[in-house]
């Protein structure tokens, strides 16, 4: 018995012997190739891009690491930089791409490079290479010879390649946590733009005989993934914060949704124009939902023009208000900011060749220092579709118009369809709008008319409200035919001791039997659109020029003209002169009175 156990355990030694010897060769021929595979790759890794890109890029890191059994690479303190003498060659040679990039992080990651298949059947394919938190700068230069080129190298890598490998493919290229900004040198005094956290994805790099010429892959890759979770960016002037919520793009289908947009303002109503020093409308914005259908990346990438077949906006809001009674900006002037002006000063060349709106909420309110009260007026679920929304001089020459057709809630209850035409080419700013306003209860227009015109409606229904207009830069001519019945108006004044309006009584009569007419068309039946020519004053906004002159038209409408606001002064003058004649004979009657009565006690004494 003994002797078997000695036996057993002369085996159990011999099996571990071998294993730890088959271990050790294992790691010493692991060891080895790791060792001969670490100058192999280095080489190769800065060989292949140096000259697949045209000698155009250099490569270089302070070591290397890698694992023979896992298959993955590590290069530290990797920097990827253009030649710039290259370049100015490849330009003459009218090669030169329109971005140069520069690359630096203190790690990359090499996973799974098969050193065997290299060696052996000169085959360089990497499952993935990982670039973790890379700081890239791209500067843009527009190149004539590049214009109208497809989406593709120039010339083929594998020109460069084919002497020392079949094949260089990697299956994923991944920039976790980029710094990223990019130089625009097409304009002078261009301020670079700066993004943190971004996140990119290359999909399916492939560099063979066939892959340059493959119509499915743009720039050799199969797709390209950009995603953002969050960003926020400062407004040079301290009053807004941009923010971006989960953007995401995918190349191969040409889509890009952003969960959501802000323009968030740093002040509240009151506030801002005070901390900005003088009377400046204050906006809030916010869109969620918006999606991009069709980009055409390859010419984002190579000429930083955004084209778009389709821009779909889905449920927001916009707000504007602004102050009265605060001192105006001496040099504030708002000519040429009309949003057709405003997207031709976008530095970006930009085509949607349609967007569509849904459920979005537009506010615009003033605050009176009169009444000290805010007015506001809102339309709310607006939908509809904005087309050809461009600044690039090409499609303006074929077509210059944008054209928005919206439909909208005024208050909530008027439904209000719409109708604009920008001129994209007009020096003056030229565009027209014309809509019609369908029936609504004229009381809910109070919100606007008590705060900012001291008139209260007491009473009134709208049938129709249809105008037409036509308007640049010095303000608008149009029409306007406002039909409706059973109006009853009250004038308003701010009573500082009851501190809030009260009715002016006697104006608010004269005003109803006098200037306002209760219906329109009257007992005739005949509804005349009147003419109304607004002249702009050089610092009223686009909102602020569309809403004064449709007021104008309702004004003239019912009755407020300048010839009855005269024939009213007149009746306030007459009544004035009445009432203080009548003081005056009082104060006379009372100090014959007076006078009687003293006469009567002297002559009792």
């Amino acid at each position: 018995m003994p002797a078997t156990k000695r036996y057993r355990y002369s085996v159990l030694k011999w099996i571990a012997g071998a294993l730890v010897g088959v271990f050790l060769v294992l790691a010493g021929i692991a060891w080895f190739l790791n060792v001969k595979s670490r100058p192999m790759l280095t080489t190769r890794i800065k060989t292949l891009l140096y000259t697949s890109t045209d000698s155009l890029y250099t490569i270089s890191f302070t070591k290397v690491t890698t694992n023979i059994f896992t298959g993955n690479a590590t290069l530290q303190n990797v920097k990827i930089v253009p030649d710039q003498n290259r370049y100015k060659q490849l330009i003459a040679l009218k090669r030169a791409p329109n971005n140069l990039y520069t690359v630096s992080l203190k790690k990359l990651v090499v996973k799974r490079f098969h050193p065997l298949t290299l060696y052996r059947e000169r085959k360089l394919q990497l499952e993935e290479v990982l670039f973790d938190k890379p700081e890239v700068t791209m500067v843009n230069r527009q190149l004539a010879f590049n214009e109208g080129r497809a989406p593709r190298p120039i010339k083929s890598p594998y020109e460069f390649i084919s002497k020392n490998l079949k094949e260089f493919s990697i299956k994923s290229i991944r920039f976790r946590d980029v710094s990223f900004k990019y130089v625009n040198n097409n304009l002078k005094k261009e301020v670079p733009f700066a993004i943190d956290d971004l996140n990119i994805t290359l999909t399916d790099l492939l560099v063979d005989s066939t892959s340059a010429e493959d119509p499915t892959r743009f720039y050799l890759l199969k797709d390209i993934v950009i995603n953002l979770n969050n960003y926020a960016y400062r407004t040079p002037d301290k009053m807004y914060d941009i923010k971006l919520e989960q953007l995401d793009f995918r190349a191969s289908t040409g889509k890009l949704r952003v969960n959501r947009f802000a323009l968030a303002p740093l002040h509240d109503e009151m506030a801002f124009g005070k901390v900005a020093g003088y009377a400046r409308e204050r906006f809030n914005i916010s869109m969620n939902d918006i999606l991009f259908n069709g980009i055409d990346m390859p010419l984002y990438i190579s000429k930083q023009e955004l084209w778009a077949k389709e821009m779909a906006i889905a449920n927001g809001f916009i707000s504007v208000f602004s102050q009265k009674g605060l001192k105006q900006k001496p040099v504030e002037n708002k000519i040429g900011r009309f949003p057709h002006q405003l997207l031709q000063q976008v530095s970006m060349p930009i085509l949607v060749q349609k967007i569509q709106v849904k459920d979005v909420g537009i506010n615009y309110a003033v605050y009176n220092t009169e009444s000290n009260q805010k007015g506001q007026i809102t339309f709310q679920h607006t939908s509809g579709f904005i087309k050809n929304a461009t600044n690039i001089q090409s499609i303006k020459n074929i077509n210059p118009i944008m054209e928005a057709n919206l439909t909208t809630w005024l208050c909530g209850q008027g439904k209000l369809d719409v109708n604009f035409i920008f001129n994209l080419t007009a020096k003056d700013g030229a565009f027209s709008y014309n809509g019609t306003l369908h029936s609504f209860n004229a009381r809910v227009l109070n919100q606007i008319t008590k705060p900012l015109g001291l008139v209260r409606i007491n009473r009134g229904n709208v049938d129709q409200l249809k105008f037409n207009f036509k308007a640049n830069d010095l303000g608008a001519k149009g029409t306007v035919a406002f039909s409706y019945y059973d109006l009853s108006v009250a004038l308003m004044r701010n009573d500082p001791e009851k501190d809030h309006l009260v009715t002016r009584g006697l104006l608010s009569f004269l005003a109803n039997a006098l200037i306002i007419k209760s219906e329109n068309p009257g007992p005739d039946g005949k509804l005349i659109p009147l003419s109304v020519n607004y002249s702009r004053p050089a610092n009223t906004s686009f909102f602020s020029m569309i809403w004064r002159s449709l007021f104008t038209g309702i004004k003239y409408s019912i009755g407020i003209t300048e010839e009855k606001q005269n024939e009213v002064k007149a009746h306030i003058a007459r009544f004035k002169a009445m009432r203080e004649s009548h003081l005056q004979r009082k104060q006379r009657r009372l100090e014959r009175r007076l006078e009687r009565e003293r006469q009567e006690k002297r002559e009792k004494r």
